[in-house]
């Protein structure tokens, strides 16, 4: 268990940064896709209390990440979450929506397990985003 989670953040960090000029876009659009997956799996209060406690925890590092959390029915409640990254710098932005996906991610991985939530990160991302980072580690 301890390799997995190094691996998987570096993973998220790997997949925010694909379009360094585009950090906003590529996060929205992770978050879209994995908001997909797990919302047919816990719904949509159960994706909303995981948003909203990563918010919070991840806000305590990055204070302009004021995100009015809740997402409408139809999942374009990340707009407030790329208009937050697009005011920041790349540097700022692709650390905060790492941290918010690792916190996210880290939070799933307990209550539900390392091997479901790889899982659901295969089925989101697809294993492109998955074997890349596999293959440039160590």
């Amino acid at each position: 268990m301890t390799t997995i989670r190094p691996q998987r953040d570096q993973m998220i960090r790997a997949a925010v940064m694909q379009r360094p000029d585009a950090i906003a876009e590529v996060s929205i659009h992770l978050w879209e896709k994995l908001a997909r997956e797990l919302v047919s799996i816990i719904g949509e209060g159960g994706f909303q209390s995981l948003y909203n406690r990563s918010l919070h925890l991840v806000g305590a590092t990055f204070p302009w990440l004021e995100i009015n959390s809740s997402l409408p029915q139809n999942s374009s409640g990340f707009a407030d979450l790329k208009e937050c990254l697009a005011g920041q710098d790349s540097t700022n932005a692709s650390e905060a929506s790492a941290a918010l996906l690792i916190t996210f991610i880290d939070i799933l991985a307990l209550l539900i397990g390392e091997l479901l939530t790889s899982s659901i990160l295969r089925l989101a991302w697809g294993d492109d985003v998955l074997d890349t980072v596999v293959k440039e580690l160590p």
